[in-house]
């Protein structure tokens, strides 16, 4: 996998792109003849991640398509754009989780500690249905080393370098279904700095730092959010289902093609799973009937993020993610007793969102208030 981030100021650059990755075909051969061919709900390549939030746009896609796809835009660039737009050097990995069963806020600590703890560098990803881990290739066998001492199991799919890991003493083996998707960033650990030996010592280095550098968290609650994901159709015919997924294929390009750009998205797409999304409410019209036959949990309740600019952080900075986490399920936890606190991430490239429900944000402000007291920018 390659990282790719693009600020909104290049994004009409590349919509070419971006439309061409969302709708890539694969051929098949059948009875030996070439076949052009959609399955049901699945995307034919292994894994891609678009989103688009605070003025940038991050896309995670296959090496080859990176470089089929999106480098050849970057010669007709001005020199100035051409310079804004990175692509990640290294190649990335991606292990996917299953066997959830801890709440969201608990499931990010669970997966993402024992890696801050082995000063590993990754990108974490929980859509609708799954959670996966993009971690550097080189690092690869230790991540899986770390989570199985943490009770995972590691199981290497048939003629792939990909994998699941679940956990066989989770309840819940089946998917998320749940309204909530994260992601986030997880450097590795800043040279000549000891690791942590505990989450408590990771939360208060974490929120010393961000004290340090005055980043605060900022809210714009104007952005209504709502996870939904696309309907599985395995007992539908092939033409129905494809002639389903076309609807849910156009109306996902009308979003991020739209004249009004969006201002928070973030899309996941699967060989084996349908589509994930955490998009702005107000983007729903772009669907067939609101996406009232396309998507499951367009219903549910509204999401606010919280959002933290980590643009003037190194990028060795490591902890971020479990520190800012740790805080909000320390601080939940005494507010909302044996409730479940359904947090969420996005981390684009220099930014981390929290994703709450809108009934819980004022709670968790509270929470984060240690940032927000000596930060600049504050609540708004």
């Amino acid at each position: 996998m390659a990282l790719i981030h693009i600020p909104l100021v290049a994004y009409p650059y590349f919509v070419q792109s971006i439309s061409q990755l969302l709708l890539h075909d694969c051929e098949l051969e059948k009875d030996g003849e070439a076949a052009i061919g959609r399955r049901p709900w699945a995307f034919w390549l292994p894994f891609v991640n678009i989103s688009v939030a605070l003025n940038k746009c991050s896309i995670v896609c296959p090496r080859d398509k990176a470089d089929e796809l999106f480098a050849p835009v970057l010669t007709g660039l001005s020199a100035e754009l051409r310079s804004s737009v990175t692509f990640s050097q290294e190649d990335y990995s991606v292990i996917a989780i299953g066997g959830e069963g801890l709440e969201a806020g608990e499931r990010v600590l669970d997966l993402t500690t024992p890696l801050a703890m082995a000063r590993i560098s990754i990108f974490f990803i929980t859509s609708y249905w799954s959670d996966f881990i993009l971690v550097p290739l080189r690092s690869r066998e230790t991540v899986i080393h770390a989570l199985e001492d943490r009770g995972f199991v590691f199981k290497a799919e048939a003629d792939s370098e990909g994998g699941l890991m679940t956990n066989p003493a989770s309840p819940l083996l089946h998917p998320h279904n749940r309204n909530a998707s994260a992601s986030s960033f997880d450097f590795s650990s800043m040279p000549g700095t000891p690791p942590p030996t505990s989450i408590t010592e990771l939360q208060a280095r974490t929120f010393k730092l961000l004290k340090q550098r005055k980043i605060s968290p900022i809210v714009d609650d104007s952005i209504e959010l709502v996870t939904c994901a696309g309907i599985k159709e395995s007992t539908a015919s092939s033409s129905a289902a494809n002639f389903t997924q076309g609807k849910l294929q156009h109306g996902l390009l009308k979003c991020l093609t739209s004249f009004e750009r969006p201002k928070f998205l973030s899309l996941t797409l699967s060989d084996s799973e349908s589509v994930s999304l955490t998009i702005e409410k107000r983007l729903l019209s772009h669907f067939d009937n609101g996406g009232e036959d396309l998507l499951l949990g367009k219903d549910g309740p509204e999401q606010i993020a919280i959002t933290l600019d980590l643009k003037e952080l190194p990028n060795e900075t490591t902890g971020i993610v479990c520190g800012v986490a740790s805080r909000l399920v320390d601080g939940m936890k005494g507010r909302i007793g044996t409730e479940v606190f359904n947090m969420s991430y996005l981390s684009t490239a220099k930014a981390g969102h929290v994703i709450v429900y809108e009934d819980e944000l004022e709670d968790a402000m509270d929470a984060l208030q240690g940032i927000r007291e000596n930060g600049v920018n504050g609540m708004h």
